[in-house]
């Protein structure tokens, strides 16, 4: 091979790794500003970008679309100069470690020991925010810690609110609906339909009545409502919450707690099987037809914006059913920084807001909101206006701890704990 050919290949090489490195900077550039969510764990986003304020958020899960839209986070570094970290918190972890970025692998990991290191603890990252996903959190975080408990020190709550909300529905079919409406168990009202007889319902799923007996020859089985496992899951945690309210008449103290939650574990006992997770549950309803689930009203909007096509195909017999009352799921915001400020009065514009609303069916607060719900042709109300507060932390620690206790004598010590 003469040198000529010899200096070719060389070049050709040369250039070859040239192009591809810029490609690989370039494509990693890209996913930094668009703040795509890996593994559910945090948002990689370039740390420190000229002219922009870094935010750091310790983020619970249920928001990954949210926090990831690309137009959302334009806004925020366009309009607000604003660069936000996502790093992902268990619920249970926001008590119980204390809120630095090293806790999850960010920053200076040998700095972090669990256990040992504090909040005041030299040379650790505080984050800005938390954005939990579930609103006794939010509020068990502005308490002292339980150091019995083991729960570390917390960083002083400057302020924050309730920011994506979205209720507890349950989702049926057309021939269902109209099952439940003669039995006095569903009522519409202009286009939306009503579970205006919670207890009867109730009673007809601890009693183990048969579809065919309320003349629904069609479903095999007893009434039920599938539900993922409270004992495991925060979305079932929630709608068992709402269920004891219900059983105590929306008067929930230690003693309605004590005297109705010997019904409720019953009610458990009796469910049967409950799905693993809400997706699947979610999926079970719309590709299995399971005559109705407890989920969320944001499961719809998903729907119909990530699956236009399945939506379409079901849209004419899907019911949604709500609760009289009902119950909030809220993710919750709360800032320990003036950075975090910046990004807390950041999501009130008026644009984010329809975004959470129009593509992830989180409401955003505001009574009314300017939701166009009609746009879904599925009977979504404008407004919610009759609900239940959820469970303190305590309450759903002894609901929890209460049904997954299989033994009599442990159990009802659990129960006699509530009282002291």
């Amino acid at each position: 091979m003469n040198n000529k050919k010899l200096i070719g290949i060389l070049i050709f090489i040369i250039l070859v790794v040239i192009i591809t490195g810029i490609k690989i900077v370039g494509d990693a550039m890209k996913e930094e500003e668009t703040g795509n969510v890996g593994n559910n764990t945090q948002v990689t986003q370039q740390e420190n970008i000229k002219g922009l304020t870094t935010v750091y958020v310790a983020t619970g899960g249920g928001k990954e679309n949210f926090i990831a839209d690309e137009d959302i986070n334009k806004i925020l570094r366009e309009k607000y100069k604003l660069n936000v970290i996502y790093d992902g918190w268990s619920n249970g972890k926001l008590i119980l470690w204390p809120m630095v970025r090293e806790a999850v692998g960010k920053g200076n990991v040998s700095a972090y020991k669990e256990g040992e290191s504090t909040i005041n603890t030299p040379g650790l990252t505080p984050y800005d925010a938390i954005f939990s996903s579930d609103e006794r959190y939010y509020n068990y975080y502005q308490l002292s810690p339980d150091k019995s408990k083991g729960e570390a020190d917390r960083f002083r709550v400057q302020g924050g609110s309730l920011m994506l909300n979205t209720p507890i529905i349950f989702y049926s079919w057309d021939d269902v609906t109209e099952a439940l409406i003669n039995e006095n168990i569903v009522t519409k009202k202009g286009d939306t339909y009503f579970i205006t007889d919670m207890p009867k319902l109730m009673d007809y799923m601890l009693n183990k009545k048969k579809w065919k007996d309320i003349g629904l020859d069609q479903y095999y089985g007893s009434v039920e409502v599938k539900s993922v496992d409270p004992v495991k899951s925060s979305p079932g945690a929630t709608y068992y919450g709402l269920l004891l309210s219900i059983y105590c008449e929306g008067v929930v103290t230690d003693e309605t707690i004590i005297e109705n939650l010997p019904s409720l574990r019953e009610f458990y006992e009796k469910a049967g099987s409950f799905m693993f997770s809400p997706a699947d549950l979610f999926d079970a309803y719309k590709f299995q037809r399971t005559p109705i689930i407890v989920d969320y009203e944001k499961s719809i909007i998903n729907l119909a914006n990530d699956e236009p096509e399945n939506f379409a195909a079901i849209k004419d017999s899907i019911r949604l059913l709500y609760p009289e009352p009902t119950m909030w799921n809220s993710h919750c915001y709360q800032y320990l920084t003036d950075n975090g400020k910046l990004l807390f009065d950041a999501y009130q514009d008026p644009e984010i807001q329809a975004i959470a609303w129009e593509r992830y069916g989180f409401r955003t607060g505001v009574v009314g909101g300017s939701y166009d719900t009609e746009q879904y042709g599925i009977g979504i109300p404008k407004t919610i206006s009759q609900t239940v507060s959820g469970l303190k932390m305590e309450g759903y620690d002894k609901l929890i701890a209460y049904l997954k206790e299989k033994d009599p004598d442990k159990a009802y010590n659990v129960l006699h704990d509530i009282t002291e």
